[in-house]
């Protein structure tokens, strides 16, 4: 299903063609483009598929090079990341394709392999955080186009939860679960001193 925010109520539009879960995004708007990749439908059955949204309805378009689930998504429909997952159960990958509008090429590995973590900013500069959703971690990387490098660890171990960011500098890491329960806090990641600020959700 794909729904539609107005700014006060829902209203249901055109499916996607493969109904999945636990998908990359990245970010477009209710009318502009965003594009879905990877995902699982079920346990132990991982997708490649890649889908864009022109406003109206899904179209699907080149796959990645390595199907995977649980993985995370940063920049736009014309320029993208995909950043770890899981390629099976309990493989937690260390994959970051970039994708340029038409495809999808292979780039530098993460540091430390994991899925279900959360990131955000563009193709070129990207932060990945958090993930190991059996055992979550506070690892976060830092992507500047040609490599990643570790930088300040979360404050709280994390998995999923949701994210907001526009670069390397600037993100926001919010709720997830810690493996005991879950986290009603919002990191904040600022740059050029890489502190950590912590707020609780109300």
């Amino acid at each position: 299903l794909t729904e539609i925010y107005d700014g006060t109520s829902w209203s249901e539009v055109n499916n996607m063609l493969t109904a999945r879960q636990s998908m990359g995004m990245a970010s477009g708007g209710s009318t502009t483009a965003s594009l879905i990749f990877g995902g699982a439908p079920v346990p132990s059955t991982y997708f490649a598929q890649t889908e864009r949204w022109n406003g109206t309805s899904w179209s699907e378009v080149a796959d990645l090079n390595s199907a995977r689930t649980l993985l995370s998504g940063a920049g736009t429909s014309t320029a993208a990341l995909a950043m770890a997952g899981a390629t099976g159960p309990g493989s937690h990958v260390v994959i970051a394709e970039s994708w340029n509008g038409t495809s999808w090429t292979e780039e530098a590995d993460l540091d430390n392999a994991r899925s279900g973590g959360a990131g955000g900013g563009t193709s070129t500069s990207a932060l990945y955080w958090g993930g190991n959703p059996n055992s979550p971690g506070v690892y976060t990387e830092s992507w500047n186009g040609t490599a990643w490098s570790e930088v300040a660890n979360l404050g709280n171990k994390a998995a999923g939860g949701g994210r907001a960011g526009t670069s390397n500098t600037n993100a926001l890491a919010i709720a997830g679960y810690s493996g005991s329960g879950n986290i009603s806090t919002m990191e904040e990641w600022a740059d050029p001193t890489y502190t950590i600020k912590t707020v609780t959700i109300s």
